[in-house]
């Protein structure tokens, strides 16, 4: 019989058409049943039309089908992958400005500090009903993938409280290092032996191998020495002398994750570099998806006409969905990065945490190996983000608005920013702006509702951050056409060009 692949969130352009591409660049995975599912009929449809294109232009047994009925689109799935961004650019948006009137300046503000922290309380209780759904009417054993953010939040609810559904997190940040590391020691990427471990986003290259030679000790000196990253990577590389191992993320990313670089406004600049929004822009992560977006509907004519994607192996992109699927349904081999339970995989941090750690694929399924200790200072930065994490997910399952505040307390980059009081005020703005995501928070934005009509408010700004940069309309996308395009289908947003 034919896998079957459910796309829940189908009508994001980047990840559903190349997933379906990389899924079908697999010889033994071209009659794939792929059924999509979205809340939105029109981005759905969109998608919908070009991936049946590709599949017709090229001649392949693949079906494809799409619904807003979610339970019909999971209907005996082998495989549920979801991209979904519960809330939209709308509720992305007050994600970062409202921190912003209290001082907190994120350049992307989808897994940690205050935005994501607030992202996960509205995708966790979504996540939640479609491990239900999952766990009713899929096919017995379905994996279900996840894409969106924050991803250790949502694998840490739905590995505690999705019905028993075995769920593994997915992200590409990983590859991005690796290319990095090959270009500063001057080595072909596909001969390093590389292993991260840590946690989704404050993952550490704990060991960099060349021909048996580790080589992780070399790497300051060859980042500091770089003509573009010493420019572009400042954050990660004085972390790197501070804690002697590189991190998986981005400049912008790991900066909003620690209270050291983004707590004094004056100094944002120097730590950041604005050739790209990735290297720490506020807001540089909303603006390019809302450029993306706006320019995927105006042009989405155009790419009708354009030419199809084609299912060569070359053509396969690097996400590691395909590669899972192909190695369970072949048995064939696969060494990955994936984010799972820790379950003593790296013995120095909480056994309950989810952490992103190398693993195995064949077909017995995935396989994690023990890890051990992390270093010392590693296992700290990690250990104050997994608390933040832990009671974000609890006021996420539960619709708990002190733990939902404590845990914007103990977030590092939001704790130096805000006191108790300013904090307290922060989140009764957030909830009452989000109120249509979050169901499970009805009695206390209704609270929040009443405290905020009083009048009596801490005083804030209005602030845009200091390096936030104009959002492009669709006319001047328009003068640089290919970039727009790239922008609108790529997936991993960070792979994207160096803004105008």
């Amino acid at each position: 019989m034919p896998v079957k692949v459910a796309f829940i969130g189908a009508g994001s352009v980047g990840f559903t058409r190349g997933l379906v591409r990389d899924i079908l660049c697999v010889p033994e995975l071209q009659d794939t049943q792929f059924s999509f599912t979205d809340i939105n009929a029109h981005n759905m449809d969109m998608v919908y039309q070009l991936c049946k294109r590709d599949i017709s232009f090229a001649g392949l047994k693949a079906t494809i089908s799409a619904t807003l009925d979610r339970r019909e689109a999971l209907k005996e799935a082998n495989y549920v992958i979801s991209c979904v961004r519960v809330g939209g650019l709308e509720g992305f948006q007050t994600d970062i400005d409202i921190p912003l009137r209290y001082g907190i300046d994120q350049c992307v503000g989808d897994t940690l500090c205050a935005g994501g922290i607030m992202y996960g309380q509205r995708t966790i209780a979504a996540l939640l009903g479609f491990c239900k759904d999952i766990s009713e009417v899929s096919a017995p054993g379905c994996l279900f993938l996840n894409y969106s953010n924050p991803m250790a939040m949502n694998v840490w609810a739905c590995d505690k409280y999705g019905y028993g559904v075995k769920t593994v997190g997915l992200c590409h940040g990983i590859e991005g290092g690796i290319y990095q590391i090959g270009k500063v020691l001057g080595l072909p990427q596909n001969e390093l032996d590389i292993i991260c471990a840590g946690i989704n986003h404050q993952t550490w290259y704990v060991g960099v191998k060349h021909k048996g030679i580790e080589l992780t000790g070399q790497l300051l000196e060859a980042f500091e020495r770089h003509p573009e990253y010493s420019k572009t990577e400042k954050v990660r590389i004085d972390m790197l002398r501070r804690f002697g191992y590189y991190s998986t993320e981005s400049n912008g990313h790991l900066s909003e994750y620690v209270s050291w670089y983004r707590k004094r406004s004056e100094e944002i600049n120097e730590w950041i570099d604005l050739s790209s929004w990735i290297n720490g822009e506020t807001g540089g992560y909303l603006r390019v998806c809302t450029e993306g977006r706006n320019w995927f509907e105006h042009d989405f004519p155009n790419w009708m006409q354009g030419p199809p994607h084609t299912f060569r192996p070359e053509d396969r992109g690097h996400e590691r969905g395909s590669y899972i699927i192909e190695a369970l349904e072949t048995g064939r081999v696969w060494r990955g990065h994936f984010n799972v339970i820790n379950n003593g995989t790296i013995t120095n941090l909480p056994e309950d945490a989810c952490v992103e750690v190398p693993g195995y694929v064949d077909g017995n399924g995935i396989s994690i190996p023990r890890v051990g200790d992390l270093p010392l200072g590693c296992a700290a930065v990690c250990s104050s983000s997994i608390s933040v994490q832990r009671l974000s997910v609890e006021a996420a399952v539960h619709g708990d608005d002190t733990l939902l505040r404590q845990a914007m307390m103990m977030d590092p980059l939001t704790g130096t920013m805000c006191n108790p009081p300013e904090i307290w005020q922060m989140v009764d703005e957030m909830l009452v702006a989000q109120a249509e995501w979050l169901p499970q928070y009805s009695k206390s934005i209704e609270e929040a509702q009443q405290r905020l009509s009083k009048g009596k408010l801490i005083p804030t700004r209005e602030y845009r951050g200091a390096a936030r940069l104009h959002t492009k309309s669709v006319e001047e996308m328009a003068t640089a056409k290919e970039e727009s395009r790239r922008n609108a289908q790529d997936a991993d947003k960070g792979k994207l060009l160096k803004t105008q």
